[in-house]
């Protein structure tokens, strides 16, 4: 457990690539704040790399958000088809409820699927994202850099290796964090160097006072060092390497009552910008059956998120919670944005475009299995009825005139048992139905 926090990456098959990808990003972030600002702070780095994570994820947030807002509009529709088929258990009733229910997500160009897809990725950022921020050093280089100095001199002392044992053992006694680092004196010399600055990057600012004592001979460069780290961990007056819970226990132990203030300020902001974003959603509307199951969920998870985000950032480090803040209010934003872009969006353009990219689709795959696109034309414009030629209609007017009429097991008899013609019917005639 211990070697999952050491300077050394996450060795982790899935989440360790991850990590690994999230440090270089956050290391380009520190390294251009660093040049052009002469900025060197990890919390800033953390809200510039939430905002361009999320800038990434926009166009699958949008998907999310588009589904949320057409399911208003179109669970009338889905619940119709619930309705025709409830009680029906059998294969091909099953199948047919299916696609049905297919057509009328594609028909508003939405994917019941894209909600889950999001909270995954969130999921696999959050995770990964917390052992870069637990172990910034590791990821961010000229922040290891900043400990080169101290770490030499340790080194060069002589019997460091036992000073330091003492050192750690003295410090993990009433440091929790500590708990989770432990030095490495019996690999490699580099081993030994990563591991003291693991210890050395949890270290409170008592803690950097006895390490000043301990090896004398350098306590300037002790000094300068701690006051560099303090620097760049620098979150109003917080380290972000601490979680409020230690930073509480810290601020009564030292009678900082400020930091008492900050440490309690962070999750409660972390849960109110959460709840925030989650009312601003779109919600699905209560229709029955799938739908209905659908509804409470997401009604659960807006009270469930809230509370799940302050307890995590309670306990977890501050840059969790810094992330966990501006992400939240990223997705506020971005929700105020999407709310007026979807209420002005003209529905029956977005219908008539998804119709068109859906016939498309319908088309290569038809063409993938050997039928040509003359062939789909032409079997769209034959009359499965035997009737006067004169009356014969084409696909697209019996598209319209469907539009017309009611539904009816008569009239879902008038076409072929599954025929493009019979399938572009049912929805039109499910549209009809539910808008009287």
């Amino acid at each position: 457990m211990d070697s999952l926090f050491l300077l050394t990456q996450n060795s982790n098959a899935i989440m360790g690539p991850i990590a690994k990808g999230l440090g270089l990003i956050m290391n380009g972030i520190y390294v251009i704040l660093d040049d052009f600002f002469n900025i060197q702070n990890i919390a800033l780095t953390i809200i510039i790399f939430t905002l361009v994570v999320y800038l990434c994820m926009m166009p699958l947030t949008y998907k999310q958000q588009k589904f949320s807002k057409m399911s208003q509009v179109m669970n009338p529709e889905i619940q119709a088809i619930q309705k025709k088929y409830k009680g029906r258990k059998d294969q091909a009733s099953v199948q047919a409820m299916n696609e049905e229910t297919q057509a009328v997500y594609a028909k508003y160009g939405v994917s019941p699927s894209g909600s889950c897809v999001f909270m995954v990725i969130q999921l696999l950022i959050l995770f990964p994202l917390y052992r870069v921020i637990y172990n910034v050093p590791a990821y961010v280089t000229r922040v290891k850099e900043s400990f080169a100095d101290v770490v030499n001199g340790i080194m060069g002392t002589s019997g460091y290796q036992d000073i330091m044992t003492d050192f750690y053992s003295t410090i993990s006694a009433n440091n929790s964090v500590m708990k989770n680092v432990s030095l490495n004196f019996d690999g490699t010399t580099t081993e030994a160097y990563d591991s003291i600055i693991d210890v050395l990057y949890k270290c409170t600012s008592g803690n950097w006072s006895l390490l000043a004592e301990k090896f004398s001979g350098i306590s300037d460069i002790v000094t300068s060092t701690q006051s560099t780290v303090e620097h760049f961990n620098n979150f109003l007056g917080a380290s972000i390497v601490y979680s409020p819970r230690t930073l509480i226990s810290t601020g009564f132990q030292e009678g900082q009552y400020f930091l008492i203030f900050i440490a309690i300020l962070i999750p409660a902001i972390s849960a109110g910008s959460q709840f925030l974003s989650m009312k601003l959603v779109p919600q699905q509307q209560n229709n029955g059956g799938q739908q209905e199951a659908m509804a409470s969920q997401m009604k659960m998870m807006n009270y469930f998120m809230p509370i799940y985000s302050l307890f995590i950032v309670f306990f977890l480090p501050v840059g969790v919670g810094i992330y966990w803040i501006a992400g939240a209010v990223i997705r506020v934003l971005q929700q105020i944005f999407f709310n007026r872009h979807f209420d002005r969006m003209d529905l029956a353009e977005v219908v008539k475009k998804n119709q068109k990219k859906a016939e498309a689709k319908a088309k290569v795959r038809a063409e993938k299995k050997g039928v040509s696109g003359q062939t789909i034309s032409n079997a769209a414009s034959i009359n499965t009825r035997q009737i006067d030629a004169k009356k014969r209609k084409t696909m697209a007017e019996k598209a319209s005139s469907a539009s017309k009429a009611s539904y009816s097991d008569g009239a879902q008899k008038k076409y072929k048992e599954g025929s493009m013609a019979a399938r572009a019917n049912k929805v039109r005639e499910y549209n009809e139905k539910n808008s009287r």
